[in-house]
């Protein structure tokens, strides 16, 4: 499964792109249409304030979460 990783460059820390694998900048509309694709199957899509951005899916771990710091 491929890593992603929020990049957290927009305002307020929200993620207008993601490292996917070893692609350090990917647009936030590619990396959802991506997820939407199944490309990654290890997170999903959800929309917030009218904008679709991507999640890690839900376990017990917090390593491979999006939005580490």
């Amino acid at each position: 499964m491929t890593r992603i990783r929020g990049n957290q460059d927009g305002p307020n820390g929200r993620n207008e792109s993601y490292r996917i694998g070893s692609r350090n900048h990917v647009p936030r509309v590619q990396a959802v249409r991506e997820v939407e694709q199944g490309k990654h199957p290890g997170a999903h899509v959800v929309n917030i304030n009218h904008r679709n951005y991507v999640r890690d899916n839900p376990d017990s771990s917090t390593k491979d979460n999006v939005n580490q710091k």
